[in-house]
């Protein structure tokens, strides 16, 4: 094992930090640090906060730090932040807001930048969860870009994933469409002292309400006396079925954030008792692979193509000024890769 890996798995954040930023920059040593820490994670538990931008995600994400801390647990934040598309740099604005916890040694607060990825993640996240669970970060929060209805490549990286939004959101018909909102483990509605919040609870029970509605009614029966029965008025939720608490908070005063880290616990309580975990680290895993193939297969592919095409660029213009056709070249290097 590298000198790097060992002092990571020791909970040394200089160390964490050298190896995160080799990922975040994609340098050929950050994946052979990674094989020698990879076997010693698997133990933090992943909360993912998601919503949309100006929802108060940084400061609730401040708030839960310090109820984490007062319960013992040891924390790792990775606060995601957009890109620039023209300096190719990020503001990282996020850790700033949380600066109250800067000195304390339980607490590793890691900026990444998305990088031009879409679903309001980087490329280099799940690897730097996998990071701050070998050294030892017993809770990993990941606070996400706020893209919008997209943004639900959290909901495959983390155990539990919050949904934060804000009264105004919308109305109910918009709530529905929202595909964001179909990710989430806990609602939480934040700034809950304006006007509009029990509005915003009403429309979410709606569409909560309204996935219940969609699911296949039971089917009628005949009972021994031949009489027929139908279904009960109102179909509980079994007890392998997870109905999302909706918790009302103030970030800015502490407000309800208490409430919301025990409804994430009730989460966590759940997934371990019904071994749901087991299929979220299996989605978890399955999501990095094909991320990690991806990459891999799309780097070869483009070597290749610029040994036996020339580079992307001239690629390009060939293909623009039709004097080339893209469907067979791409065709032609998949099956070069293939074989």
């Amino acid at each position: 094992m590298t000198a790097l890996a060992e002092r990571v798995l020791e909970g040394d954040v200089r160390a964490a930090s050298r190896l995160m930023r080799w990922i975040d920059d994609g340098l050929e040593g950050a994946a052979a640090e990674l094989r020698a820490i990879f076997p010693r994670t698997g133990n933090a538990y992943v909360v993912g906060i998601t919503g949309s931008p100006g929802a108060g995600k940084s400061t609730l994400t401040d708030r839960l730090i310090t109820i984490c801390r007062k319960r013992g647990l040891t924390v790792g934040v990775l606060a995601v932040d957009p890109t620039s598309p023209f300096s190719g740099g990020a503001i990282l604005g996020d850790r700033i807001r949380m600066q109250d916890h800067a000195g304390d040694p339980g607490v590793f607060i890691r900026s990444l930048a998305t990088r031009g990825n879409l679903g309001g993640l980087s490329r280099a996240t799940g690897d730097c969860i996998r990071v701050m669970d070998a050294m030892g970060r017993q809770v990993v929060i990941v606070e996400t870009v706020g893209v919008g209805q997209d943004e639900i490549d959290i909901a495959q990286m983390a155990h539990c994933t919050v949904v934060v939004v804000v009264p105004g959101m919308g109305d109910d018909i918009q709530a529905i469409k929202a595909g964001i909102l179909e990710v989430a483990d806990v609602f939480c509605v934040n700034k809950a002292d304006q006007d509009g919040a029990d509005r915003a609870v009403r429309e979410l029970r709606s569409m909560l309400e309204l996935r219940h509605a969609l699911k296949p009614q039971p089917v009628y029966d005949h009972d021994e006396h031949h009489r027929m029965k139908g279904a009960p008025a109102k179909v509980e939720p079994r007890d392998d079925e997870w109905e999302p608490p909706i918790v009302k908070t103030v970030a800015a005063r502490g407000d309800g954030v208490e409430e919301l880290w025990e409804a994430v616990e009730k989460h966590r309580a759940f997934l371990e008792r019904t071994g749901l975990k087991k299929a979220k680290e299996r989605t978890r895993a399955a999501t990095q692979f094909v991320a990690l193939l991806r990459e891999r297969l799309l780097s070869s592919a483009l070597q290749r193509l610029e040994r036996e095409r020339g580079r992307l660029e001239e690629v390009a213009s060939r293909i623009a000024e039709r004097a080339a056709d893209p469907y067979e070249l791409a065709e032609s290097l998949a099956s070069q890769l293939a074989e």
